[in-house]
């Protein structure tokens, strides 16, 4: 039996490492690339793998970390910041394109109106992990085009907690289509009012008291105890997993915990987020597409252009030129990750027939496939428009460019003079009281061990320019270096040494630039004795900078020696 399994889940394995990486070479992306390998191995494939159900049961933790890393990305602060098109733009587009998708569901297709009420809204949502990958590969992410894509996709991802809502309503027998729905909304309203309550004032100190007992593992489990346990009171509360998953990472959004907590799940999410697309593209039966291809293409050209014309005017009435509402509608108008969620769950609700359910997946993976090319056509629109290289003003900047790796006697000297000059930045540490302590002053300062790659990655170390590596540890930050130098080979890298040796070190592991704390020290001493001894102020500052070159000339013959 275990062995069985474990074939399973070899060829999944093997199936993802080949079809995603060709997928994101083709310029498709991830998403799709599991949805194919899913297609290829299922009973509608090669049929290697049958048992669909079982993995299709585990697999759905994936999305309960998934929407817990949704939530916790999506800090108040940010979309008040956006409130303008989040909620105005945003909420717009999901309203008038759900309305027109429904009617067309209902009065077109004949689909039963309780149906069509899901339908609408859940066709109306866009791939944000899609998007926001094509924005950030051509660098437009900070564009007029780029952060109006992004306020929607924020609005988007906020409309999934009242669709989870929707759903038990929905596969009841009877609905009152006014009186229910207005139910759920306020229903979902007041949960996430009183466990975001609770979560301010019980789940920060708990953090603080396992933080603090120094143990790595331990906090994992934390972590991951926070999102199951969550999803798992609002399951026996008559709400989804999903969604309780989205509450526990709104809960955590503002704590000086989240970057830490991001990284622990983050791997687990990738891996199980990946399996349940792949058991998607396993559901998925291809024969549809084969018997009446006419048919499908039809279908996923209405959505798009639905989309798209709803969109495009909607965009340009709040302020945005012809040729970027033209990009806006163009990237946003497939159809994306939340509905096959969305749609999974309510299949498993019964809600949605077997039929309906493979024509609606068939539908929403032929639009993320013709992604790309809609993509393509909306980045050549921005590049003839006079305004393609707007940016968000220096002060409100979507990352900070500059992350501080350590935030003790010298990184919180650094961070204060940057603070007095007006310019932004992300500081990580492992001390769970320094970190309580600076975050209580105002500064960014978040828990977390700079050493995993993945907790500098959910600190924007993708969008910053600089990072400085303050650690008082020499092999932490000999680690650190040589793992950024690696990962992030243009990024500037400015690091504090201990010694001659060992501020070589890090510079033959890819550091920019070093620092010695023994020699500044002593250049320091120096010049107060000199100024003292009243040895002449040109000659003393020539003494000193020469010296200061000697040494640092000695570093890099060390590196060019040890490269011989």
């Amino acid at each position: 039996m275990i062995s069985a399994y474990l074939l399973d889940i070899i060829i999944l394995l093997l199936a993802a490492v080949i079809v995603v990486p060709l997928s994101q070479s083709l310029k498709l992306g991830a998403v799709p690339g599991f949805l194919i390998a899913g297609v290829i191995v299922g009973p509608f494939g090669f049929g290697l793998i049958n048992n669909i159900t079982e993995i299709a049961n585990f697999a759905e933790i994936g999305i309960v970390l998934l929407l817990f890393v949704i939530g916790i990305q999506l800090k108040p602060a940010r979309l008040w910041q956006m409130r303008r098109l989040v909620f105005g733009l945003g909420a717009l587009q999901l309203l008038f394109t759900g309305l027109l998708l429904g009617c067309i569901s209902h009065f077109i297709f004949n689909i039963p109106l309780p149906v069509s009420i899901l339908i609408g809204p859940t066709l109306a949502l866009s791939s944000t992990a899609f998007v926001l990958q094509l924005l950030t590969e051509h660098k437009l992410l900070g564009s007029t085009y780029g952060r109006t894509s992004f306020a929607i996709l924020l609005l988007q991802d906020l409309a999934v907690v009242p669709l989870l809502a929707l759903l038990p309503l929905l596969a009841t027998p009877e609905i009152n289509i006014g009186k229910d729905i207005g139910v759920a909304l306020a229903e979902s309203l007041f949960i996430l009012s009183v466990v975001i309550l609770v979560g301010r004032y019980f789940l920060h100190p708990i953090l603080h008291r396992v933080a603090l007992s120094g143990n790595p593992e331990v906090f994992t489990a934390s972590a991951v105890l926070i999102v199951l346990g969550t999803a798992l009171i609002t399951e026996h509360i008559g709400l989804s997993m999903a969604m309780g998953a989205f509450l526990a990472g709104l809960m955590i959004s503002d704590s000086s915990y989240r970057h830490q907590i991001i990284a622990e799940i983050l791997p687990f999410r990738g891996l199980l987020i990946g399996l349940f697309f792949m058991s998607m593209g396993m559901a998925l039966n291809t024969h549809l597409l084969f018997d009446n291809p006419t048919l499908c293409f039809a279908l996923v050209g209405l959505l798009i252009s639905t989309k798209a014309v709803i969109l495009m005017p909607l965009v340009y009435f709040f302020g945005v030129n012809t040729k970027n509402s033209i990009a806006v509608s163009l990237i946003l108008a497939q159809s994306g990750e939340f509905a096959l969620v969305l749609f999974s769950l309510a299949f498993q609700a019964s809600i949605l027939s077997a039929s309906l359910f493979q024509q609606l997946l068939l539908i929403v993976l032929l639009s993320m496939l013709v992604t790309p090319i809609l993509a393509y056509i909306a980045h050549q629109l921005i590049k003839r428009s006079s305004k393609t290289q707007e940016h968000i003003p220096a002060n409100t900047p979507i990352r900070a460019p500059i992350v501080l790796a350590g935030f003790g006697r010298v990184g919180r000297r650094i961070g204060e003079i940057l603070t007095l000059i007006d310019k932004p930045f992300v500081a990580l540490d492992s001390d769970a009281q320094l970190v309580e302590r600076e975050h209580a002053k105002g500064y960014p300062v978040y828990y977390g061990d700079v050493c995993k790659l993945e907790l500098l990655k959910s600190a924007g170390i993708n969008h910053a320019k600089i990072i400085i590596v303050t650690l008082d540890d020499p092999t932490a930050t000999e680690e650190v270096v040589s793992s950024l130098r690696k990962t992030y080979p243009k990024i500037s890298i400015y690091a504090r040494g201990h010694s001659l040796n060992k501020c070589s070190e890090l510079r033959r592991r890819g550091a920019t630039g070093v620092v010695s704390e023994n020699i500044e020290a002593s250049l320091e001493l120096t010049r107060m004795v000199l100024t003292n001894i009243g040895f002449n102020h040109t000659k003393r500052e020539t003494l000193l900078d020469e010296f200061r070159r000697k040494y640092h000339a000695q570093i890099d013959a060390t590196i060019n020696e040890k490269k011989e």
